[in-house]
């Protein structure tokens, strides 16, 4: 079967999020009453997997092995049937 995963990365609370800081200025410099932002990455994985419990085993061990760094960063993921 095909799956398709959407892995969505990002920065722990209390982890200094540079990118997010500086958009959060930028929209208040254009006007927006914006309090705070945190910036994230999105990975869209197809993968093959014999069952949807094998798929989200694989893409959770591709979060923890690759995709992202436990010390920092939080992840989560959505899996769907893909084609």
């Amino acid at each position: 079967m095909i799956f398709n995963a959407t892995v969505f990365v990002r920065l722990k609370s209390g982890y200094s999020d540079p990118e997010g800081e500086t958009t959060a200025k930028a929209l208040q410099g254009l006007g927006y009453n914006v309090t705070d932002v945190r910036s994230s990455k999105a990975y869209e994985i197809t993968l093959e997997a014999k069952s949807r419990e094998e798929a989200e085993e694989a893409v959770d061990e591709m979060c923890r092995r690759l995709l992202t760094n436990p010390t920092k960063d939080d992840y989560r993921f959505e899996l769907r049937e893909g084609q």
